[in-house]
């Protein structure tokens, strides 16, 4: 049976249903200083929180991924966003910090459906609407981590932090039963039905080498990621602390302001597929590099803090919209495959990233975040170069 083409509407459900099951991973953010001191721990080892669950999801995207060439994406969907439903809950009840890595860990493996609909969706679109489409997907991951680092501080100064994690398990329980829905019951797959799952994950070798672009792609986005963990362990860190003086919630309200770039990243996608993924990339990572830098200009100065977190956070996602744009170009058979090595090297650098982050914290505070996420920052504008030249 041949997939039908998505609709405007089914696009735009499919984006709000991602932002559910994206952001779970993002409620830790304001609040990590206040959960490292109800669980009494420091800043390096509740950094393990993100870190492993980075991880954990880097390795169950290279393992239940590249099912999605082979088997339902549904069926995966409908099972993964259970296994989060199951996780999220043992993070509410977790009685100390081993129980809460051991939940953050399990949902990290089990958070593949955001990054199933993007190979799903561009089977379903013109390649001329591709950047257009990628980008709505992106849009939906950028409100359900707004939706995490909005809600997360205010819940937790009225009701603690581990309602956050019992409000994430009922919303996913609704997801698990509504998203299938929403997919075809039925759609073609895309690698031979000889193909068993090991002869599968071997397939990933030769198609990363006969696609570079997809490597080059993986690691400027873990490199971008980075630079975003960086800044926002390191506020959740700095804000809340004796230095600072503020609550979560002043965090999340700075997250709420920088998700202005809801309104941006969809008509900044038709920008990239106007001038191409890699120039495109090269000048929003060239915005990047500068917001970091004004962070050592506004010192200890929340409101100049402001300026950077926007710039930052206009730019960061539509380098992934021109990451996600190299990788579905590429031949329909092979997408799901290519997603998953772009995804896998994301997240193993975001999973480094978060516990270098809150580990530079410790060591040198606020500014050696700061000195992280240039030094990421500045390495991806280089690499990002040197692909553009090398594609001429």
């Amino acid at each position: 049976m041949r997939a039908r083409a998505i609709s405007q509407g089914r696009l735009a459900f499919l984006a709000v249903a991602g932002a559910v099951v994206t952001a779970n991973a993002y409620y830790i953010h304001p609040i990590i200083g206040v959960v490292a001191r109800d669980l009494n721990v420091d800043a390096a080892t509740i950094g393990l929180v993100p870190a492993l669950n980075q991880i954990a999801l880097a390795l169950g995207i290279l393992l239940l991924l590249p099912l999605g060439d082979t088997i339902s994406n549904r069926t995966l969907v409908a099972v993964t966003v259970a296994m989060q439903c199951f996780a999220t809950l043992i993070m509410a009840l977790a009685p100390n910090t081993a129980a809460l890595i051991l939940g953050s860990t399990m949902l990290g493996f089990a958070t593949v459906a955001p990054y199933l609909l993007p190979a799903y969706v561009s089977k379903r679109v013109e390649a001329r609407m591709l950047g257009r489409a990628t980008a709505w997907l992106t849009s939906g991951v950028i409100a359900g981590v707004l939706m995490a680092r909005g809600l997360a501080g205010p819940i937790t100064e009225l009701i603690g932090w581990r309602a956050v994690y019992f409000m994430a398990s009922a919303l996913l329980a609704g997801c698990a039963i509504v998203l299938p829905r929403a997919m075809d019951k039925r759609e073609t797959t895309t690698a031979p039905e000889s193909d068993g799952y090991l002869a599968l994950l071997r397939s990933l070798l030769p198609i990363v080498k006969d696609n570079p672009d997809a490597v080059v792609s993986g690691v400027i986005q873990a490199m971008n990621f980075g630079v975003f963990l960086a800044i926002w362990l390191g506020l959740g860190l700095y804000l809340t602390s004796p230095e600072m003086g503020y609550g979560a919630a002043v965090v999340s309200y700075l997250a709420l302001l920088s998700g202005l770039n809801l309104l941006t990243t969809a008509r900044l996608g038709l920008f990239a597929d106007r001038i191409g993924a890699k120039r495109a990339r090269v000048i929003f990572l060239s915005l990047q590099l500068s917001s970091v830098l004004l962070f050592f200009v506004a010192g200890n100065n929340l409101w100049w803090m402001i300026g950077p977190i926007l710039l930052n956070a206009f730019a960061g996602p539509v380098i992934d919209v021109t990451g996600r744009m190299t990788v579905l170009s590429r031949a329909p058979e092979i997408r799901t495959r290519l997603m998953t090595v772009y995804i896998v090297l994301m997240f193993l650098g975001a999973g480094v990233v978060s516990w270098l982050a809150t580990a530079a914290y410790e060591v040198g505070g606020w500014h050696a975040n700061i000195g992280v996420a240039a030094t990421l920052s500045s390495c991806a504008l280089v690499l990002a170069l040197w692909s553009l030249r090398r594609g001429r």
